[in-house]
């Protein structure tokens, strides 16, 4: 029995679009039975028709894809139908988790550039049909590969003007903005580009809901490897890679990745105004901050701040420490740190919906933990002491992962 590959690569120099991340799934040997199937179980068996292409692109070989729209009148699809379709379908658990959890940041993020609630919204291109089969295939290709950890490069977004169903927008657009905004991913340059849209809020959305992080891949043995093009005619190949692959020097389920820490210890600054620099480091994407306190020179007391972050995340948080912060240095350190692959699932649980963080432990095992805000706020609705529902709410999922 062959082993799947622990890691998933996207390289993307050219962007990020849910149409040319199935393709390279599929010119990396996913069956596109693995992409009907669900399709099928949520009804849409016959309403498209995914058009496969080998071409080239600046002279480099890959697989070309396009989804052809079946339906006699493409309906436009409000979230909580959508929602309610996905939801109610005879899909895989981890697989209906995954696909809501695509679609629920795309609401949440067209709901905040138009401001009205997740509820109202009223997909356009995100409800076609190419965008569910996007969605739904991306979803179903990955867990078909048995990834266990994604790594994605930074994607340029892309500058000018898109003409959507709202007239022309300016790129990036305002929903890939937004989820890059909300979910802390850095985008590329876009200087070189002719104007024109390079990441789409369907691929970007994909990307956030898989990727444990976004950064340059480490070390790797390559096993496969798949090539997505673009529709699009540029100055360079507009393609996106997929490689699978080992981390070289893998003995387990945990990886060893590089971060950076930065540091300061401050004497002269309130409360106050030390939370506002932390609160503002953690919105900035930093992995983590914390504070203790020390004993300087003289014997004054001060707080030491420390984060730890991606090594390419150091020029814009030192941004931060320069305008929030009264230290006239900040001490930078590249650190390496073992780490167990970690997923993030959006479940629907008889108690609400709530994301749950999930690892595999080297002996197999599964830890899992609730985020804290969600948690609390169901717990403060349910009027339930916190770990009472914690413990509930682990016990049903275990228990459905046993039917």
């Amino acid at each position: 029995m062959q082993v799947a590959p622990a890691l998933a690569v996207i390289d993307c120099p050219t962007g990020l679009a849910g149409n040319m991340l199935l393709a390279a799934l599929l010119d990396c040997g996913v069956p596109q039975s693995v992409v009907d199937e669900p399709l099928a179980a949520l009804g849409l068996e016959g309403a498209y028709r995914i058009q496969r292409e080998e071409r080239r692109s600046g002279g480099l070989r890959g697989l070309h894809l396009e989804v052809e729209s079946l339906e006699p009148q493409p309906s436009h699809r409000h979230w909580g139908d959508l929602r309610e379709q996905i939801a109610s379908a005879p899909l895989p658990l981890a697989l209906k988790q995954r696909v809501l959890q695509v679609f629920a940041l795309l609401a949440e993020a067209e709901a905040a550039v138009h401001g009205h609630p997740p509820e109202q919204v009223h997909f356009h291109e995100v409800g076609a049909i190419d965008a569910l089969v996007d969605v739904v295939g991306v979803c179903a290709g990955l867990q078909h590969l048995g990834v266990q950890q994604l790594v994605c490069a930074p994607p340029p977004a892309g500058h000018g003007q898109v003409r959507t169903a709202h007239g022309l927008l300016p790129l990036p657009a305002p929903a890939v903005l937004e989820l890059a905004y909300r979910h802390g991913v850095p985008l590329a340059s876009s200087e070189g580009f002719p104007p024109g849209e390079l990441t789409t809020p369907t691929g970007l959305a994909l990307m956030a809901a898989w990727a444990d992080r976004f950064a340059p891949p480490p070390a790797l043995t390559p096993q496969r490897r798949g090539v997505g093009l673009g529709s699009r005619e540029l100055d360079r190949p507009n393609l996106l890679r997929l490689i699978l692959a080992e981390p070289s020097g893998a003995s387990g389920p945990e990886c060893l990745e590089v971060v950076l820490q930065q540091q300061a210890q401050i004497d002269d600054a309130t409360a106050e105004d030390l939370a506002v620099l932390q609160d503002q480091l953690r919105q900035a994407g930093a992995l983590e901050v914390f504070s203790q306190p020390v004993v300087m020179k003289k014997g004054r007391l001060a707080t030491q701040i420390t984060v730890l972050a991606w090594p390419e995340q150091a020029a814009s948080l030192r941004e931060i420490w320069w305008r929030h912060g009264s230290s006239l240095g900040v001490r930078e350190q590249i650190q390496q740190r073992w780490a167990l692959p970690r997923q993030l699932q959006t479940h629907q649980t008889p108690w609400g919906t709530v994301q749950i963080k999930s690892a595999q432990r080297p002996d197999g095992s599964l830890l899992r933990k609730p985020e804290l805000e969600e948690l609390r706020a169901l717990a403060d609705h349910l009027q339930m002491p916190l770990p009472e529902l914690r413990r509930r709410m682990l016990s049903w999922l275990e228990q459905e992962e046993q039917l």
